[in-house]
């Protein structure tokens, strides 16, 4: 995590370092795999070749392709967003944090979206003969971050003045 001296560049070079990671992570699994593909690595967990062109467990994914449009301008809006409520926050350091994930994994997807037109997935946990949809780096970024946003809500003591 950037120190409080670094403020907005030091969590915007995280997001940046976490967009590499996500991206050469996807840049193995297209140089690696066929659309399809799936290498068992454990008996949960298989490595997998597929697209998404809709957002989360494939929402929209069968849209026409409007969709593609509509969640690149909303993930941008988004990450827009996000950029501000980082730079009001960026000495502290939970709140900056998550929010640095979900940035870094919604410009990961957005940079898939826009070269192929959908998101690439490849992390493929299963049990019992039932699979979690797949996923990617940028995916468990958001989730990630989106946890420590609910954690730090849940945690999270205002300190109010009482009248005196």
């Amino acid at each position: 995590m950037p120190d409080k001296s670094t403020g907005l560049s030091g969590w915007l070079a995280l997001a940046g370092l976490l967009i590499v990671f996500d991206q050469l992570s996807k840049f193995w699994v297209l140089a690696t795999f066929q659309f399809g593909e799936r290498v068992e690595i454990t008996s949960f967990f298989n490595l997998v070749l597929v697209f998404n062109a809709g957002a989360a467990f494939s929402f929209l994914a069968d849209a026409g392709g409007w969709q593609k449009w509509f969640f690149v301008i909303l993930a941008l809006a988004i990450s827009a967003w996000l950029v501000m409520m980082i730079r009001q926050h960026a000495n502290e350091r939970l709140l900056p944090f998550a929010l640095t994930l979900v940035l870094g994994g919604a410009l990961g997807n957005v940079i898939d979206r826009l070269r192929f037109g959908a998101v690439v997935d490849f992390l493929d946990f299963h049990a019992a003969g039932w699979h979690w949809p797949a996923f990617n780096v940028a995916d468990s970024a958001i989730v990630v971050g989106v946890v420590l946003l609910l954690w730090q809500q849940l945690t999270h003591k205002e300190k109010e003045s009482l009248p005196k």
